[in-house]
């Protein structure tokens, strides 16, 4: 079970970019995925979260301008970005809550939840 992460890139400020975070493996469900964000020597911070089948929650400093979503049926959770400031350069990281598939016999399906990290993908925002 992993996570991929893709979409960062140079943008110009003003400008938009959407993230995109797939999950992939033996997964039954999905319960939270996350986007947080690392600035060089800063800890890493919350950036979204969205809780399934779709309640989401925004730091501060993104409300407005950002929007997280859960696209269920193909496991994957996108970071729209918009209105992009100099201060939102930064490595992002993707991070989900799953349940995984232990075992799917007849009637008995057995699971456990995982906490999964992507690696990390770089958004620059130049003046």
């Amino acid at each position: 079970v992993q996570l991929q992460a893709s979409g960062g890139g140079l943008v110009q400020a003003g400008g938009s970019l959407r993230l995109s975070c797939a999950a992939s493996g033996r997964i039954f469900t999905i319960n939270t995925m996350a986007w947080y964000r690392q600035i060089p020597g800063k800890e890493r911070e919350l950036v979204a979260t969205v809780t399934s089948p779709a309640t989401t929650n925004y730091a501060d400093y993104v409300k407005g301008r950002f929007t997280i979503s859960l696209d269920s049926a193909k496991n994957t959770a996108y970071l729209q970005m918009n209105s992009l400031k100099q201060e939102d350069t930064a490595v992002y990281y993707c991070n989900a809550n799953v349940n995984v598939i232990d075992s799917d016999y007849g009637d008995t399906l057995a699971y456990h939840s995982e906490d999964l990290w992507g690696k990390g993908t770089l958004v620059t925002v130049s003046s």
